[in-house]
This record gives C-alpha cells, sequence and structure tokens, in this order.
C-alpha cells in the first residue's frame, strides 16, 4: 500500500522536521509557510510547494497543522472558500490549551472536517528518531486511520476521545521541562553571584535532575501515593523540606538573585504545613496544589 499524502502547514523548525520525516518515509507532502521561502529545501527534496492555503488543504486528505498558537489556524484557514475543508482530516500539532482544542474541534466539525489534537514530546531534532513520542485524543477512529503516518513523526499515544487531553498532556509535560529549566538557571545565578564559574556547578546540578527518580521513586510509586493521599513523611517531612525552600528563598535575596522562584516554592510548603501537613511526606504539598470540587 503506497503511503498517502499528506499536507504540513506551518514550516518553522518542527514542521519542516516533520515533513522532511514524512518525504523520507515515502510520503507525497504538500507544504504551504506564509513565509514561502521556508520550503525551499523540502521542495529540493521533492515535496510540492502549494500556491496558498486552499490548495494545501485540497491537496491531500490529512493536513498536519504546526504553527506558533491555535489562532493562527484561524488565521490562515478561517478565510478559506466554503466548503474547503469538509471532508478533510486535519491534525493540530501547535501549542495551546486544552480549551482552545476542543473549541478548534467544534470549528473545525462546523465545516465538515474531523480534528484531531496532538503534542509531540520532543524538539524538531529528534523528529522521526528512536525515543521520539507524541500524545494524541480526538476521535479514535480518526486517530487509528492516520497512526502509520503519525508514527513516523514519533510514537502515537492516544489518549482518548476529548479533545482536550493532548494539550492537557503536552502542557503539564512541559510545565516540568519549563520549570526544571528556570531552577537550573536560578540555581545557577546562586553560584555566580558568589564569583564561582558556572562550569563549576553545572555538571553535578545536571546529576541532581536525571537523579530525581532516584530518590523520590518512579512514577508509578508517587502517583500511587497522590491517589490515596498517602504522604507518611517517615524519610523526609514538608517541615524540613519547607526549611530548606525557605534558606533558598533567603539565600536568593541576599545573592541579589531573582527570588519569584523560590517564593513560588517556599509559598506551597509554608501553605502546606499551615495546612496541616508539617509531619508528612513533600507530595502533600499536592493537597495545597490542586483543583478543588467546584
Amino acid at each position: 500500500m503506497n503511503p498517502a499524502p499528506i499536507t504540513v502547514v506551518g514550516l518553522g523548525p518542527m514542521g519542516r522536521a516533520m515533513a522532511g520525516a514524512l518525504l523520507r518515509a515515502g510520503h507525497p507532502v504538500t507544504v504551504w509557510n506564509r513565509t514561502p521561502a521556508r520550503a525551499d529545501e523540502l521542495v529540493l527534496a521533492g515535496a510540492t510547494r502549494a500556491a496558498g492555503p486552499a490548495d494545501a488543504v485540497t491537496a491531500s486528505p490529512l493536513t498536519i497543522l504546526s504553527l506558533t498558537d491555535y489562532p493562527a489556524m484561524y488565521d490562515i484557514l478561517g478565510g478559506l472558500p466554503a466548503g474547503a475543508l469538509a471532508g478533510r482530516d486535519l491534525v493540530n500539532l501547535s501549542s495551546d490549551t486544552p480549551a482552545a482544542s476542543r473549541a478548534a474541534a467544534e470549528w473545525a466539525g462546523d465545516r465538515g472536517a474531523r480534528f484531531l489534537t496532538g503534542g509531540v514530546m520532543v524538539p524538531a531534532p529528534a523528529i522521526g528518531q528512536p525515543g521520539a513520542h507524541a500524545y494524541y485524543s480526538g476521535p479514535e477512529e480518526l486517530f487509528a486511520a492516520h497512526a502509520p503516518a503519525l508514527r513516523v513523526i514519533g510514537e502515537t499515544r492516544y489518549l482518548g476521545a476529548d479533545p482536550g487531553l493532548a494539550q492537557l498532556f503536552y502542557q503539564a509535560q512541559l510545565d516540568v521541562f519549563l520549570t526544571a529549566l528556570s531552577a537550573l538557571l536560578h540555581a545557577t545565578a546562586l553560584v555566580t553571584a558568589a564569583g564561582v564559574p558556572a562550569s563549576d556547578f553545572l555538571p553535578d546540578a545536571m546529576g541532581m535532575l536525571t537523579g530525581i527518580p532516584d530518590m523520590v521513586g518512579d512514577g508509578a510509586s508517587v502517583a500511587a501515593a497522590l491517589e490515596a493521599g498517602r504522604h507518611p513523611g517517615d524519610l523526609s517531612t514538608t517541615r524540613m523540606m519547607g526549611a530548606t525552600a525557605a534558606h533558598i528563598l533567603r539565600t536568593s535575596e541576599e545573592s541579589g538573585v531573582d527570588r519569584e522562584l523560590p517564593a513560588a516554592v517556599a509559598s506551597h510548603y509554608g501553605r502546606a504545613i499551615a495546612a496541616g501537613h508539617g509531619a508528612r511526606n513533600w507530595t502533600a504539598l499536592y493537597e495545597v496544589i490542586r483543583a478543588r470540587p467546584q
């Protein structure tokens, strides 16, 4: 069976990487970008350059969108002629909120298109490489129809029919990633404020990041504790770790380093202690962070 034709709209680094991977896998690929020159290398590799968004979408049964956010999709596709999206399948791999994904699925459905949300969890150079993966959500039959092509981008992880789920997982994973990056830079700023070169500190700091699972347990064990509300505190307590959080905040202030990140962390511990969780494990912070039933 010949690989299916696919259109890629949006040719930033991620879009170009996905279009290139699909070309190498034998898919006929049509591309379009508001800056036409971004398609040049792909055209040389065999892609077809669409004259405009309407030509791009109608060239293939499946269009993959790789844009800055969901409003960019509306800017590009909102002005298409009536019926241009009817019978087409859209996979939006742009970043936005779960609510934006649900609204977009409804918008696409109103125009006769089927809509799948995706979140790619690797940077552009890793597209199509071992370890690459992406979350998807939306109609299961739509995901199943295009899973072979989507696996060219990376391992597919289907989450369910709710079109907001893929973006929820994507944003939650990046919450961990972005916070860790900010913490890494903040910690480095503490050290360099004392005149110590960053190169003396960062190798050990990177080891701290990769060693966290060994210190706190794997995801399954932490999840079980959170779901059961079990926070025994037999190795470390919220009160003990909260004292460290306060020390980091004071060190930041004394060093002239930005205080916002350590202040937020110290606030979590302070509120958990005030709520009576001082003798419990650090996971008790979850009880003051999590959403409450409305």
